[in-house]
């Protein structure tokens, strides 16, 4: 594939990204009720169909995520044009989420004044932990566009380097911290939209095992002493660990 193309490939996939985040944006915050309308769909199947949706995205995203599927999948794709289709498929892939969810409208809770304030401050510090964290390693490699512009400029690609910046000392997986906070917090949480945060939970948590374990193949020690000394997900409180250095896919 021309270089060109390349560049072009991961510019449109970016702007498929930047068009889905606010989408799953108002998604979450049911903003127009495109979450929550009723369908009219029996809640036993709308559940099934729900489940489905999510596990389909955490399959994909999961199985893509892995060296070895890398590496069989450079062989097919050319490898500047690898992060840019990752982050494609994970934009169409939400995007199917949201166009065929089944609304479960049953309310679970519904929050006002102070707590509604509170659960929107966290939701919206989850946003804010998912961009940061982002920024923090280089946005612009994790949305592929780094790998395309090396490529189109004839620039060798960088090597995996272990960094960790500030988020990355708090939490070893600030940005999943960020997405479960988001689909959490809800000021207004239905039975779909726990049952979407709740499956989002048990893909992360299993997710994360598997990325861990491909972690330390590739970082050996250093990973390891960054595991024992950094928690997964639940800050400890007013602990920040020395920087070390840390890659994330």
């Amino acid at each position: 594939m021309p270089r060109i193309l390349i560049m072009a490939y991961a510019i449109a996939s970016y702007f498929a990204f930047l068009a889905v985040f606010p989408w799953l944006v108002a998604f979450l915050l049911d903003v127009g009720s495109i979450r929550s309308a009723d369908t009219g769909t029996p809640a036993h199947q709308a559940a099934a169909i729900d489940v489905l949706l999510v596990s389909l995205f955490g399959l994909v995203h999961s199985v893509m995520a892995r060296p070895a599927f890398k590496r069989q999948w450079t062989k097919v794709i050319p490898k500047a044009a690898e992060r840019a289709t990752y982050v494609l498929q994970s934009s169409m892939l939400l995007a199917v989420i949201m166009l065929f969810w089944q609304p479960i409208p049953l309310v679970i809770w519904s929050a006002n004044g102070v707590a509604e304030v509170l659960l929107l401050a966290v939701f919206f510090g989850g946003l804010g932990l998912i961009v940061i964290s982002t920024f923090a390693l280089d946005h612009f490699e994790f949305t592929g566009l780094r790998q395309a512009w090396s490529n189109l400029d004839g620039a060798a690609a960088c090597e995996p380097r272990f960094r960790t910046p500030l988020p990355y000392r708090i939490v070893r997986h600030p940005l999943q911290l960020g997405i479960l906070l988001a689909v959490f917090a809800m000021p207004e949480m239905t039975a779909g939209g726990l049952l979407f945060a709740s499956v989002m939970l048990a893909y992360i948590l299993i997710g994360l095992r598997f990325e861990e374990r491909a972690l330390l193949r590739e970082f050996g020690g250093d990973y390891a002493a960054y595991r024992h000394r950094v928690p997964m997900l639940v800050p400890r409180l007013l602990v920040i660990s020395k920087p070390f250095a840390k890659h994330r896919t």
